[in-house]
């Protein structure tokens, strides 16, 4: 994105400056190829990013129509393995919400490490909770990865609407109540919440910090869509009965949620985001762990493409026109894109210096730090997101920086593609958000 808007940038100027639109040689033709090349990015870039100011209205519009004004019943579903570090705190922010009619599975996938001892602790110590209206639920099984234990947790949930929260995540008092509000149709399949970055003791978690608040800015306009076709485990809420209709998770695929969200969008139904529903999660906090988590995730999302390539460019009327001939072809023109950044991020900054023209970069910058801060101020928890502020002015560099780190994950994903290689449930090194209830977290 960020060559995108240079490109742009560049060339208006450019062409600002001669006042026709006559054939140009040498390095400005650079300029105009890259304009070309990058187009389609950046029309879907404003297009979305005009949605997403329009969401607000439009999710009040929703809320106002919805029929459904019950309480509806909920399970919350949190899979473990070697989560001895967090698990606590991840159940006593469930617990912490008071939402009526609750009932929490926890999985435990065959850990190695604490995790049997601290949760079984735990449920012994808290059982005079249940009369309230919370009941706690414990599956000790054998490990089979996370698609296999939350298949195993659907046979006992009990709620209308299930509900996957990692375990080493922190649940927001009013997410709850604020998922299941966006359940207004019955045509709602699933709804996505807002996942922030809880640790920010690091540059590197401060860069996640605003990776994700910038990420997620954007599924408010895939929602106003009924589109939200990348639905995380972490922050994932489901009508049981759909997924009793579909079948379960998917076992062959290492991101069973996003293979889910996509599913559930090819059988017909909508798929909506809840920015006010907020879990923090916990990101890696080094950057082997960082590379590995992508890694995870450009794999399991290309897999999902491959499962799915039925939707892209789809006419058929189940399916909606915005994911099949918009948001998933450019999902993957994205992708080639990405193969090529390198190269043209080297072309623009040498064609700068050569001309001493460095108004388009300049204006690129305070672009994307204007941007930015939009999309902090109009966040849930902008108070929360204050640090990202200092962010803002090299804000540029730190997306430069993340789109390394899924070139790489990019590059090992198509080689375990080739190669027929499949990727396990990984884990890194845990250090713990803050407590459940910490105003550090819940403001």
């Amino acid at each position: 994105m960020i060559v995108a808007l240079y490109s742009v940038t560049a060339t208006v100027f450019y062409l600002a400056a001669n006042l026709t639109f006559k054939p140009v040689a040498g390095l400005d033709s650079i300029r105009v190829y890259m304009l070309v090349l990058l187009m389609p990015l950046l029309v879907k870039y404003v297009f979305q990013l005009t949605s997403a100011l329009l969401n607000p209205i439009v999710e009040n519009f929703r809320k106002k129509r919805g029929k459904d004004e019950r309480m509806l019943s909920v399970s919350v579903l949190i899979p473990a393995w070697n989560e001895e570090v967090g698990i606590v705190k991840t159940i006593k922010s469930v617990l912490y919400t008071h939402y009526p009619q609750l009932q929490i599975v926890i999985i435990n996938d065959g850990s190695s490490d604490g995790t049997h001892e601290q949760v079984t602790n735990f449920i012994a110590s808290h059982k005079q909770l249940e009369p309230q209206g919370a009941t706690l639920e414990y599956l000790n099984v054998a490990n089979g990865g996370k698609a296999r234990a939350l298949n195993r947790a659907l046979l006992e949930a009990t709620g209308e609407i299930v509900i996957t929260i990692d375990a080493d995540s922190v649940m927001d008092p009013d997410a709850i109540t604020n998922l299941v509000r966006c359940f207004s149709s019955p045509d709602v399949g699933a709804v996505a919440g807002n996942v922030i970055v809880g640790n920010r003791r690091k540059p590197i978690e401060w860069m996640q910090q605003l990776e994700y608040v910038y990420g997620f800015f954007f599924k408010r306009a895939d929602s106003v869509f009924n589109s939200v076709y990348i639905i995380g485990g972490a922050a994932a809420a489901y009508r049981r009965e759909v997924l009793q209709e579909m079948g379960g998770f998917d076992h062959g695929i290492i991101t069973e949620d996003i293979e889910m969200s996509t599913r559930i969008l090819s059988h017909g139904y909508n798929t909506r985001y809840a920015a006010d529903a907020v879990i923090y999660t916990e990101g890696p906090s080094d950057f082997k762990s960082l590379c590995n988590q992508r890694l995870r995730w450009k794999y399991g999302r290309i897999l999902t493409f491959i499962k799915h390539r039925n939707l892209f460019f789809s006419l058929d009327r189940k399916h909606n026109s915005y994911l099949t001939l918009m948001l998933l072809p450019m999902a993957v023109y994205a992708e080639f894109l990405l193969l090529l950044e390198g190269f043209m991020l080297a072309a623009f900054l040498i064609y700068t210096i050569l001309t001493h023209d460095y108004m388009p970069l300049a204006s690129v910058i305070a672009i994307l730090a204007t941007v930015g801060l939009v999309q902090i101020l109009v966040d849930s928890k902008r108070r929360f997101h204050v640090n990202l502020i200092l962010l803002a002015p090299v804000a540029w560099l730190v997306f430069y920086i993340m789109d390394m780190i899924e070139l790489q994950a990019l590059f090992r994903s198509l080689k375990r593609l080739i190669l027929r290689r499949e990727l396990k449930w990984q884990k890194w090194v845990r250090v713990g958000l803050p407590a459940a209830g910490n105003e550090k977290l819940t403001n």
